[in-house]
């Protein structure tokens, strides 16, 4: 969805038109319950010509596959012997086992959770999301950074 009716919301390009009433209106059609089970919410800013025209080599599709693969298989390990295959499936016992987090990153969670009014649904996504963040960057143990990421993902369209 656009960040607001008009749909020029943050563009550089054109101005936006909406009242903020509007824009308030308009964020209330998504109630948040539902915005509360979708886990990566992303704001996508329009592409600049030069952009796509542009010769600089970004990461490959198949380098960032290969990151993906050994993710998902890093996740099939860890929950080898149950019947879940991937973090998003796994409840409140499988996040306390397989979801160590640095004193830092504790923190932080504990920080949002008061600062955003997250719910206990929240929570633990935000945890699901951070641990494939730590299993694409092939970390053990979920950081700060991690957990940062997963909470910027959770929210964008929420604030």
């Amino acid at each position: 969805m656009h960040g607001c009716p008009c749909g020029y919301l943050g563009d550089k390009k054109r101005e936006c038109s909406c009242k903020q009433f509007e824009i308030e209106r308009y964020h209330r059609k998504l109630s948040g319950p539902l915005l509360d089970r979708i886990d990566l919410q992303v704001y996508v800013p329009r592409l600049e010509y030069a952009d796509l025209q542009s010769r600089e080599a970004g990461e490959s599709s198949a380098v960032i596959r290969e990151r993906v693969i050994k993710a998902r298989q890093l996740q099939l390990l860890r929950l080898q012997g149950t019947n879940l295959y991937c973090n998003a499936q796994m409840g409140r016992r499988e996040l306390n086992k397989h979801c160590q987090m640095e004193a830092a990153a504790e923190k932080l969670l504990a920080k949002f959770f008061t600062a955003l009014g997250l719910s206990a649904r929240s929570h633990d996504r935000i945890i699901k999301v951070a641990r494939t963040i730590a299993d694409l960057d092939g970390s053990d143990i979920i950081t700060a950074a991690h957990l940062a990421e997963a909470v910027q993902l959770r929210t964008s369209l929420n604030s």
